[in-house]
């Protein structure tokens, strides 16, 4: 790796101005990417053409790494395909919309399903997306408020939940022995997480939206989504299906999923856990999503449901509809692997906080404001934490700093929760918007919003506790803040659509 200074926040931010600005997320990832090789070729005077081979070497190593989420995703998106091809998609759709029957109560059980399947973020948005999604065209509430929220109550919940992957990840980082007491210490000081959950839940319960997911809000109510549902009228008249074709497969897929990451994990060969499932997920979460297709197929053969050459025909069409989604994935990962493993924008980023002399107050801001501009740079919260990690321990190592080293961490972990959240190279947020069937730039643009009023009430909260260490007091006012800031946007946004 080559320390390349300032210069090597440049590509991260042209890939991310891009998307934003052209709409346009495979053009701005690749030029994002090139620009960050050009960078590094420079820096190391290396010859002009180095810059395409390092690319494509990397590309290739980031496919390699990643492997084993390729995979999955290959095989949910096949299992996706069954279960709409089977007319389970429709069945479940008229079913949920009987027992789910006001926009209110839909939007809570999606939230609630994110609480519930916190192992995995990316498995996450997948799959709940995949539940949900037919319930939410029906009842005309639009996709991007489910990208939103299967996103919101995704990392947000895994950071916090003792068992996942995530965890493990964070006590790993820790230089302690007890890591992981360090990682349920800072959970009360997680104000990003915390406040999420909350944001997500009153927005669900009182319907108020502002900036643009209101207007994505109000167009799906007036103009619904025509295409899908003529799709589902076609498989009911076409298919057989019942709810039990989309639930069995999937309950399996998560069930065998998570048994899956505890196997890979060596659960069975007494490892405990919460640390094996943070061994090899992705590779648990695959063997889960062969049960789910092996379920499909005992299911709808015998009953002549769907034929064997309609069967596999399916299964190459989910895989090939995944393509474009997985395509913005390499390019993602490629280019957070230029940043952090060749040009040195973590190094340069992290470097400055350690140089800074920040007074002790204000350390849980200052390092939530970098861990999250980190975050949102590079795309990743892994990435962001595992190097903030060592040097907040460094810092607070002192006499005076030892009492700010959980908040300071738990501040950590919300910046980086943060940038991840809302980034539009970030793979969770990828996943959200492929999960809901959003497109991906209208997820992110509705989202920023909302994640980014979150971010600024925690900032408001860690400079409370930095004075006061008392996270309940950072707490509440915060909670008292966003709501306050959600009733009063709506009104302005309200105020502006209605002129």
């Amino acid at each position: 790796m080559i320390e390349t200074g300032w210069i090597s926040i440049l590509p991260p931010l042209i890939a991310i101005a891009l998307a934003l600005i052209t709409k346009e997320v495979y053009s701005s990832l690749f030029l994002g990417l090139l620009s960050g090789m050009v960078i590094y070729v420079v820096a190391a005077q290396e010859p002009f053409m180095a810059v395409f081979s390092r690319m494509f070497d990397m590309m290739a190593a980031k496919i390699a790494e990643n492997s084993y989420m390729i995979i999955f995703l290959a095989l949910l998106w096949a299992v996706i395909t069954l279960v709409s091809k089977s007319g389970g998609t429709a069945a479940y759709g008229r079913w949920a919309e009987r027992r789910l029957k006001t926009k209110r109560t839909t939007r809570l059980a999606t939230a609630l399903l994110g609480v519930l399947i916190f192992i995995d973020d990316g498995f996450n948005c997948l799959t709940i997306g995949t539940v949900m999604r037919p319930v939410y065209d029906r009842q005309r509430i639009s996709r991007e408020k489910l990208a939103y929220i299967i996103d919101a109550t995704a990392a947000p919940i895994c950071i916090i939940a003792p068992v996942s992957s995530w965890a493990v990840a964070v006590a790993s980082e820790v230089s302690e022995t007890n890591g992981f007491n360090v990682f349920l210490s800072t959970i009360p000081y997680n104000l990003y997480a915390l406040l999420t959950i909350l944001m997500v839940v009153f927005v669900c319960v009182s319907g108020l939206d502002f900036s643009k997911m209101k207007r994505a809000e109000d167009k799906a109510q007036l103009e619904g989504n025509a295409e899908v549902l003529a799709e589902e009228q076609q498989e009911e008249k076409q298919g057989k299906g019942r709810v039990i074709d989309l639930v069995l497969p999937i309950v399996v897929l998560i069930v065998c999923a998570i048994l899956g990451m505890a196997y890979v994990g060596g659960f069975f060969r007494g490892v405990p856990f919460a640390e094996a499932i943070g061994e090899n997920p992705t590779a648990g979460l695959s063997l889960g999503a062969f049960a789910g297709l092996v379920t499909a197929f005992i299911l709808y053969i015998p009953r002549r449901i769907i034929k064997a050459k309609e069967f596999v025909g399916s299964i190459v069409s989910g895989v090939g509809s995944i393509v474009p989604p997985m395509l913005i994935l390499i390019l993602s990962w490629s280019l957070g692997g230029v940043c952090r493993e060749m040009i040195g924008t973590g190094e340069f980023i992290s470097g400055f906080i350690a140089s800074a002399k920040v007074p002790l107050e204000l350390l849980p801001f200052v390092v939530f404001v970098i861990a999250a501009i980190m975050s949102f740079s590079m795309g990743t919260s892994w990435g962001t934490f595992g190097l903030l990690i060592p040097i907040v321990t460094m810092i607070c190592s002192t006499a005076a700093g030892a009492e700010l080293l959980i908040p300071t961490l738990g501040a950590t972990l919300a910046g980086s929760v943060y940038g991840d959240h809302c980034s539009p190279i970030s793979d969770t947020t990828i996943l959200a918007s492929t999960g809901a069937q959003c497109e991906h730039i209208r997820h992110v643009e509705t989202q920023i919003p909302y994640a980014t009023l979150v971010a600024a009430v925690c900032a408001v909260g860690y400079l409370i506790i930095g004075f006061t260490h008392m996270p309940w007091i950072g707490m509440g006012v915060g909670a008292a803040l966003l709501i306050a800031a959600v009733l009063v946007l709506h009104k302005i946004t309200k105020g502006k659509s209605e002129r």
